[in-house]
């Protein structure tokens, strides 16, 4: 096996409960965003722009969509024969199995697919944060530094800060301390859970840490952390570009809907770091000759007759005559039928919303409905 000068690690196992709906049936990475992207994309994509030809995905939560969806990774041009796209399940070995216990867990249990590789370098990223970065500048940075391990940060207003793990550093940019989501914080670097490390540190620590009873198998938990504690080289690179974790029904909708901007602040949609799409297989979409469409993104593969205002419908929706669509998110498969109205909401794949129905969220906050007008709510009430 062609040996590697770094590979990716994709940790792609998450359910994404405060998601509700949208990860009943789905993986949160695996959820559709955009139109006619799903949010895996941007991970997959940025390893594609950054020349990363060998990426692991390590998946756990409903997996099914999200390994259809990635297939032998030819979208992204991760198919190549010395490297390409690895779906990386747990599994059970002679002496037993369960599911990952936590991030660090997870690499650790797949350090055999590492091995294959004998990477010099191993690059650690969340499958589920919306962003576009050159992981390869990260790199040279991680080598300028002779770091063992480099964290991707971003600035956060101060008031924001103890909603995340946060990096204090000296002048160098060398992290000095490390706080998971701190009551009184002194520093607005914010971790993004990107890490580069050097392997052969990375196969030590996760070694270590298994074998810690104590451990609770966590990068930012514990790895992190005693790493910090033996004094060992570690830097914080700073990001400067978008970035957003869409946890929340409300930031997943108001995300997108920041894309129907005339100058949205991310434009996923410009040449410059591409993201890719394996959702190219439908055909043209259809508006007839009573449609009314407006300030909205319509993706292949849809047919609308009714009305639809300042809305997003990903591929293969279909509105019915007379039906009304605004302030929504329509995602891939769903059919909205005639007369059916549907304002500041989010349907799920292969949703049917009724022909005459209604729903519509209120004030400040969407409404989420999966099958035939069921509303979910999450944790927050949403």
């Amino acid at each position: 096996m062609k040996k590697k000068e770094m590979v990716a690690m994709l940790l792609a196992g998450g359910q994404g409960s405060r998601l509700g709906a949208l990860t009943k049936r789905n993986a949160k990475p695996a959820v559709a965003f955009g139109g006619k992207y799903r949010i895996i994309d941007f991970p997959l994509s940025n390893c594609t722009n950054s020349g990363i030809d060998t990426v692991g995905i390590l998946t756990q939560y409903k997996p099914l969509i999200l390994n259809s969806y990635v297939g032998n990774g030819n979208a992204w041009d991760l198919d190549n024969p010395d490297g390409g796209l690895h779906i990386l399940p747990p599994y059970f070995t002679e002496g037993g199995g369960k599911w990952y216990l936590g991030t660090a867990d997870a690499i650790y249990r797949n350090m055999d697919f590492l091995e294959r590789y004998d990477p010099e370098y191993v690059l650690i990223l969340s499958a589920d944060q919306l962003y576009k970065m050159d992981y390869s500048a990260m790199l040279a940075f991680h080598k300028e530094k002779k770091a063992e391990l480099t964290v991707a940060v971003i600035e956060v207003p101060m008031e924001d800060a103890s909603r995340f793990g946060i990096m204090s550093v000296d002048s160098t940019m060398r992290i000095t301390k490390f706080t998971e989501k701190p009551k009184k914080p002194d520093s607005n670097l914010a971790s993004m859970g990107i890490y580069i490390f050097n392997w052969p540190v990375l196969k030590r620590s996760l070694t270590t840490d298994h074998k810690d009873p104590e451990s609770n198998k966590d990068f930012g938990g514990d790895v992190i952390p005693k790493m910090l504690e033996k004094g060992k080289p570690l830097y914080a690179y700073t990001f400067e570009g978008y970035w957003q974790d869409v946890g929340t029904i409300d930031s997943y909708y108001s995300t997108q809907m920041d894309l129907l901007n005339i100058d949205p602040e991310f434009n996923i949609f410009e040449d410059r770091m591409r993201i890719y799409s394996n959702s190219n297989m439908s055909t043209a979409h259809y508006i007839g000759n009573k449609a009314r469409v407006g300030s909205s993104l319509i993706c292949n593969g849809c047919t609308v007759l009714g009305t639809v205002r300042h809305s997003i419908l990903s591929t293969d929706v279909y509105v019915g005559d007379g039906a009304i669509v605004e302030d929504s998110i329509i995602l891939p498969g769903a059919r909205i039928e005639e007369d059916a109205r549907v304002s500041k909401a989010i349907v799920g794949e292969e949703s049917v919303i009724s022909a005459g129905t209604t729903f519509a969220g209120g004030g400040d906050t969407p409404i989420a409905l999966l099958g035939d007008g069921i509303v979910y709510k999450d944790e927050q009430g949403v």
